[in-house]
């Protein structure tokens, strides 16, 4: 019988150790909204919503192409026409260059009139801006 509480007791840290992984996304009242792990997004039930790869591609959860985050900071959709820009100190901006919002070093996020939308600490600024322009996670 010990065999198997040392084997629920690992299991059980396991799938913690796991959660601990998984970087948090909230909203602007810090309730938990969904959560990015290894370059998969999450929602708030841990259902699967798409990925992130390391190429900038992003997908939905079918694993479709939804858009591109280049290495300069640019925003493309599927079609490869530019929706918007991450710029290296965090600013975002549509494709006209208009500042729609910003993506702090600490992970919080703010809308143009830096009003606090939503916090993705540990989550890349490339990332958080996958969050804002393809998965509608913070608004």
């Amino acid at each position: 019988m010990k065999i198997f509480a040392k084997i629920a007791l690992m299991l059980v840290m396991l799938l913690c150790t796991t959660a601990v992984q998984a970087q948090t996304v909230q909203n602007s009242s810090h309730s938990t909204i969904g959560y990015v792990k290894d370059g998969t997004v999450y929602n708030s039930s841990h259902s699967t919503m798409g990925y992130i790869r390391n190429d900038g591609t992003v997908q939905n959860s079918s694993h479709s192409t939804m858009g591109y985050i280049r290495n300069d900071g640019t925003i493309q959709n599927s079609s490869h026409s530019t929706i918007g820009y991450i710029r290296s100190d965090g600013t975002v901006q549509n494709s006209s260059h208009s500042t729609i919002g910003y993506i702090r070093s600490d992970g919080t996020i703010q809308n143009s009139s830096h009003s606090t939308i939503g916090y993705a600490k540990g989550v890349s600024q490339q990332h958080a801006a996958a969050l804002l322009f393809f998965f509608g996670m913070i608004r």
